[in-house]
């Protein structure tokens, strides 16, 4: 389809009318919505006049129950899908102090299971680097003190952050 003088001047009336651009196309036929609105584009036609809905302030709804108001939600950044889901108080929740790992619970990445730590120590690229092996809590990755380290709420991480500087 091409676009012919007569079709422009018609589309350029269809769309001063107010008509929508799937309107025009269904007016002018054998073209797309698409196509409407991209030739209005190019011949820079300006805003179309509004219809006499689209005029008038459009009114909303009264509530259905008069019980029923917006709540706000508490103020709560990050990722919060799992923010419930362990309960890290039920474990005796250990001080954090520098961890020494003993040479006995070292494991390599092949001895690792489902109830060792997998906190990985060290350099990876160095030959001294292990994980710590220690016991698991049920359902996570790592042993009580690593679980307390990886996990640690965001006020608490921006406390240490500060005495750092």
């Amino acid at each position: 389809m091409s676009w012919t003088d007569e079709r422009v001047e018609l589309l350029k009336k269809l769309w001063s009318d107010g008509l929508s651009a799937s309107q025009i196309a269904a007016e002018l036929g054998g073209i797309t919505r698409n196509a409407v609105i991209g030739k209005v584009h190019r011949l820079g036609l300006s805003g179309r006049a509004k219809s006499a809905s689209a005029a008038a302030p459009r009114q909303r709804k009264a509530r259905s129950s008069p019980h029923m108001l917006r709540m706000s939600r508490g103020s709560i950044r990050g990722n919060t899908a799992l923010a419930l889901a362990y309960d890290y108080e039920a474990e005796a929740t250990p001080e954090l102090i520098d961890n020494i790992i003993p040479i006995g619970q070292r494991r390599s990445l092949l001895e690792l299971t489902e109830q060792t730590c997998r906190w990985p120590i060290g350099d990876p690229g160095s030959s001294e680097f292990f994980f710590c092996g220690g016991n698991a809590l049920t359902g996570l990755p790592y042993c009580a003190y690593h679980s307390r380290v990886a996990h640690q709420p965001a006020s608490e991480r921006r406390r240490e952050r500060r005495a750092l500087r």
